[in-house]
């Protein structure tokens, strides 16, 4: 039995590397979508925040 083979059985330390970094990529998308997430979620109430500002300013101008 060569290397080759024995590291294609499954439960040998090199498929459990393998799904070790499968789930290590997963937790990176992860974190990835929710950073991003909440970048856009954060970013939109900024620019919400400013447009409101802008509608206030306007408003009370003295015309």
């Amino acid at each position: 039995m060569s290397r080759e083979t024995s590291a294609a059985q499954p439960g040998t330390p090199a498929e459990k590397k393998d799904k070790k970094a499968r789930k290590d990529e997963e937790g990176w998308f992860e974190r990835g979508v929710a950073l991003r997430a909440g970048f856009y979620i954060f970013g939109t109430h900024l620019f919400a925040g400013f447009i409101w500002l802008l509608f206030y300013l306007g408003e009370h101008a003295h015309k």
